[in-house]
């Protein structure tokens, strides 16, 4: 492994043996065929308990009902700007890329989380219904695209439709020139890697240069906005800012932080729960073949898939005192990493959880939960209903042509493809 390339991880406080186990395993996780499959790695781990030391010191948590636990008690929480600033400089926590993360919503702990969420104000019945049609809309034209591509033979449903979905619903929404859209997925894709679980220097590299770009680009059309206020959701939060806060160039950064966090928010995991949703489903399908026949049952099959698969594998917390988690010892600012990934597959909350069943009662911490349950979250399912939908109805014979590759993530989920034909 170059320098480059090295893990940004933490002083390392765990036992030799257990390092020795949690290393191989994430070892394994950072393979493509780890990417492509985490799950036999999460068993192997949750083997070990709900709670386990991680190599780079803090614990992993793989049991469901302990997850469900740290993400709704307000004992927990988020790893904000001042948790970030103590681990010194030269780690991870203290890129410019993750400073600027610390200010944004699921960042911040109350009460600035509870009047920056009130702020918001996003997606209530209201929005919704506004944004449904619309959905339905973009949904239906690049679905044309699609059969066009497919007359041909096969097509990336990906590229052409799990891409395109949410980036034309939330900058339509947004009021952004769709002429921005494809560089705005591009600096999106390069910008999580400072959300992952264990970014690479080069990985945190491309997320510095992608966050300064998107601060540059919001922060302009926050000034547009200013200058020029319109019918849409920008204008509107500076607005309400102007009336919370007395110093205009705060109100404005406090609006640019909103704007970049819908933005992230929408396109990344949206995509990723198109594109897993469709591919799950086309690995199962006799559950494709009962929802062409019973399209009622997509809102179902959306629930499992996130369930199976979420977006999302990783969840991260910090102890807001010393406490006992799982039968483990947690001190006062150490972090949990809950991978939900290997929670929605424990034994003890689903039963018989390898087996996608679109019957199945939903329960799941896709969205996390508590105070910070994901304010995107209806966005999300009607995005995914809407297009799954529309995908069973016009095109029941749709196949997959071959496995689909991933990108290199642990805590993210991302296809690079998915390439399908009509049998």
């Amino acid at each position: 492994m170059s320098r480059s390339e090295r893990v940004i991880v933490e002083t390392v406080t765990t036992p030799p043996a257990d390092r020795r186990f949690a290393v191989s395993l994430f070892s394994r996780l950072r393979t493509a065929k780890g990417q492509a499959n985490p799950f036999p790695i999460y068993a192997e781990l949750r083997s070990r308990g709900a709670v386990a030391a991680a190599p780079w010191g803090g614990h992993l948590v793989t049991g469901f009902d302990v997850c469900d636990q740290v993400v709704r008690s307000r004992d927990w929480l988020e790893p904000d700007a001042r948790w970030r600033e103590q681990q010194g400089d030269g780690t991870r926590w203290t890129a410019p890329s993750s400073r600027e993360m610390s200010r944004t919503l699921p960042a911040l702990n109350p009460p600035e989380h509870t009047w920056v969420r009130r702020s918001a104000g996003l997606f209530d019945r209201g929005s919704l219904d506004e944004i449904r049609g619309m959905t339905e809309r973009f949904t239906t034209k690049l679905l044309d695209n699609l059969a066009e591509r497919l007359h041909d033979g096969e097509a990336d449903l990906n590229d052409l439709v799990a891409e395109e979905l949410p980036v034309a619903v939330i900058g339509h929404w947004l009021g952004l020139p769709p002429a921005d859209y494809p560089r705005l997925r591009e600096l999106t894709h390069d910008q999580v890697f400072t959300q992952e679980l264990l970014p690479s220097a080069s990985q945190l590299a491309l997320s510095d240069a992608a966050t300064a770009e998107l601060r540059r680009y919001f922060t302009d059309l926050v000034r547009l906005r200013r200058a020029r206020p319109g019918d849409d959701p920008v204008s509107r939060w500076i607005k309400v800012w102007d009336g919370m806060e007395s110093d205009q160039d705060k109100a404005d950064e406090a609006v640019y932080f909103l704007a970049l966090f819908v933005l992230l928010a929408a396109l990344e995991t949206t995509t990723t729960l198109l594109s897993t949703t469709v591919l799950l489903l086309l690995d199962h399908p006799r559950q494709w073949d009962r929802l062409t026949v019973q399209p009622d049952l997509v809102p179902a099959a959306v629930e499992e898939s996130l369930r199976y698969d979420p977006p999302t594998h990783v969840i991260s917390r910090v102890s807001s005192r010393d406490c006992e988690l799982g039968g483990v010892e947690i001190r006062k600012d150490e972090m949990v990493h809950l991978l939900v990934g290997a929670a929605h597959r424990d034994p003890a909350k689903h039963e018989d959880p390898e087996l996608f069943n679109m019957h199945r009662k939903p329960a799941h911490l896709a969205f996390s939960g508590g105070i910070h349950y994901c304010l995107g979250a209806p966005l999300a399912r009607l995005e995914a209903q809407t297009l799954l939908h529309q995908l069973v109805t016009r095109f029941p014979q749709l196949t997959l042509v071959r496995r689909p590759d991933w990108a290199p993530r642990v805590a993210f989920r991302r296809l690079l493809n998915l390439d399908v034909t009509l049998a």
